[in-house]
């Protein structure tokens, strides 16, 4: 079994992107839109086992204000404020607000020159996965990936499987020909029931997830290589990944 598509995660993995990015980006929209809501930093770590940036409003929303729910706009209410967090954060990251974790360049640009295929498994949104991947790296860097699975390309987030057999069905690769690179528990859970082997980089706000059937746990992939990766992988020959 060989190494022939690599997936990677973006929030936590691709960079710290949650606290200085996307927690700002949201408590910006929520007072452009007159809600007395604000996320700091110890509630946002929790809201983040929500996956899903729509999601974790709503979920947030039943538990510290029922009565908006009840609104008969709430829906269209969240959705405006998740396009205005998501122009807020594309504006921090282009600004370089949010730099890539170590290793990770590395990473994608000795696969890009190795030819192996990249992919994205994501739950943030298309337009956020692109200003990274151009800001930090290059404006030619997105269109080295083969698919990216991002946003509510499907209905069921992390750590339902459903972004990665998206994203494995349009590489058109067995899953255990894959190797997926997260960052938190959820991820590695939607990774695994895909059959996928998994290497983990954990971020600061999933470093107390379980991390059980990881086939490898690192601090960051500084240090490691293209070549570690495809070690690793050999590894999960024959073994069940589900």
């Amino acid at each position: 079994m060989s190494l022939r598509a690599l997936i990677f995660d973006v929030d936590g993995t691709l960079a710290d992107t949650e606290q200085a990015g996307h927690r700002v980006a949201f408590n910006d929209a929520f007072a452009e839109a007159g809600l007395p809501w604000v996320w700091d930093a110890d509630r946002y770590d929790e809201l983040l086992q929500v996956t899903g940036g729509k999601e974790r409003m709503r979920f947030y929303a039943g538990d510290f204000d029922p009565e908006f729910l009840e609104r008969e706009d709430a829906d269209a209410v969240l959705a405006g404020i998740h396009a205005a967090k998501t122009r807020r954060y594309v504006a921090l990251v282009t600004g370089g607000r949010v730099p890539l974790r170590p290793g990770v360049e590395t990473i994608i640009r000795e696969a890009h020159a190795a030819g192996l295929p990249l992919a994205i498994a994501t739950t943030t949104s298309p337009e956020n996965v692109t200003a990274l991947l151009a800001t930090t790296m290059g404006e030619e860097v997105p269109d080295w990936f083969a698919v990216i699975g991002a946003g509510d390309v499907v209905a069921e987030k992390k750590p339902a499987p459903d972004i990665y057999e998206w994203v494995i069905e349009r590489l058109g690769v067995d899953p255990g020909d894959c190797l997926a690179i997260e960052d938190s528990g959820p991820g590695l859970a939607a990774a695994r029931a895909a059959g996928v082997p998994t290497v983990v980089t954990p971020s600061a706000q999933a470093s107390d997830d379980v991390f059980s059937g990881a086939i490898a746990r690192y601090t960051d992939l500084s240090g490691l290589c293209l070549d570690d990766l495809r070690t690793l992988h050999a590894g999960t020959a024959g073994t069940d990944q589900t």
